[in-house]
Formats: structure tokens, C-alpha cells, sequence
């Protein structure tokens, strides 16, 4: 398997994105980044990832933007007085695997003209999307995946997190087509030990959709 790099997106906020990018960071013995990180500075995501893995191979990588507050990052930005610019993001340089964590879900505002979404596009990585279930998630799961393929944005595949409904796993899954990377169940508490079994559970599967990935591609 040659090097990845892929990136996690959303179909929302508090979806699960940094348990599911803590759980591809320890499958892979990957590198982290997170673009864009709007508030809890004090205890970022990337804390919260570098807390939760266990091997010693990972890097973590200094984000892009650091904004104060946790909102949009177009708003956090125009409070911290900047404004988010798309060339300001390059993929970090590593020889490693690199797991990057998006900010919010797809469609939120990084300024005035630009996107989450765009910022995908312009780091031209396959995506890792994140769907968990609650009244509406069919839809937002169903509009991400149609805005990712209307914008030629590849996608690797769905990472479920949280309670499992089959009937609404199996309809996402057979009216967009993708696979399945795994399922994340709804945990009394996220440790190194949880993280650790998710991650041997998904890895097979995990390296089986990687190699057909990078053929396709």
C-alpha cells in the first residue's frame, strides 16, 4: 500500500469527526492536521487526538488558522480581525500517512466567496465521510455526498458513528453506492482502549478500500 493521505469530513458539526480521525490515525500510524481550528484552543482537537492515540509514529501538525471562538470559521475570523485565505493551506510535507479533519461540515463558510468544500477541492484528497444518525441525517448525508460528486471530489467511503439503525445505514449505502468503512458505536466514554479496538476492527476493511482506492485512481 503506497502513502495516504485522506481527508475526514462531516455530514454536520458534532458528528464525530476527531473520534473517527483519532480511530484512522491509530488504524494507520498516520500524521494529523486539522486546517482550521475555531476555538477551544486550550484544548484543541489536535489535543484531543494526541490524547487518544497510542502508537508513537504519529506527527501532529500545526494548524492553518487558530481562531479564538467556536464558530464558523468565517465568523471566528472576521472577530480575530483575519480573513481565511484558500492559498494559505498547503498539505503538510511528511513520508508518513496524513489524516486531515475538517471544521464543521462541508458547506460552511471559510470567507466571503469560499467554502469548506472548496478547501477540499483545492487539497485534491479522497474523502473519508462521517455520518451519524439523528432526525435529518439521511438527507445531510445524502446533500454531502451529492456536493462532493458534483465538484468531481472523490469519496473513499462512509465511517457511521454513534447508534447504529440499519434501516437508514443500508439505504444511505445502497442509494449512494459507497462502502461501508466501518461503524463506530455509541461509547459511556472515547479512551485510548476504545480507540485502539475501532481501529483493529476497521483496518482490514480499512486497507481493502485504500488499495482498491489508489487502482481506481
Amino acid at each position: 500500500m503506497n502513502q495516504v493521505k485522506l481527508i475526514v469530513a462531516g455530514i454536520g458539526t458534532e458528528i464525530g469527526k476527531t473520534v473517527a480521525s483519532a480511530v484512522l490515525v491509530e488504524a494507520l500510524q498516520a500524521d494529523y492536521w486539522k486546517p482550521i481550528q475555531s476555538g477551544g484552543l486550550d484544548d484543541s482537537d489536535t489535543d484531543t487526538v494526541r490524547r487518544l492515540i497510542s502508537n508513537s509514529a504519529s506527527c501532529f501538525h500545526t494548524e492553518a488558522y487558530r481562531l479564538t471562538q467556536p464558530l464558523s470559521p468565517h465568523a471566528a475570523a472576521e472577530i480575530d480581525g483575519i480573513t481565511i485565505e484558500l492559498d494559505a493551506f498547503e498539505v503538510p510535507q511528511t513520508r508518513s500517512n496524513l489524516v486531515i479533519e475538517l471544521a464543521g461540515g462541508l458547506m460552511v463558510p471559510l470567507n466571503n466567496q469560499d467554502l469548506t468544500i472548496d478547501l477540499v477541492k483545492k487539497l485534491n484528497l479522497p474523502v473519508v465521510l462521517v455520518s451519524r444518525n439523528y432526525l435529518g441525517s439521511i438527507n445531510h448525508t445524502l446533500l454531502s455526498v451529492d456536493a462532493c460528486r458534483s465538484r468531481n471530489i472523490p469519496l473513499m467511503g462512509i465511517l457511521f458513528n454513534g447508534p447504529t439503525v440499519p434501516s437508514t445505514e443500508t439505504l444511505i449505502l445502497n442509494y449512494t453506492g459507497l462502502p461501508c468503512l466501518g461503524r463506530i458505536g455509541q461509547e459511556e466514554a472515547v479512551t485510548k482502549a476504545v480507540i485502539i479496538k475501532y481501529a483493529a476492527g476497521i483496518l482490514p476493511r480499512l486497507h481493502q478500500l485504500i488499495e482498491a482506492f489508489q487502482q481506481k485512481f
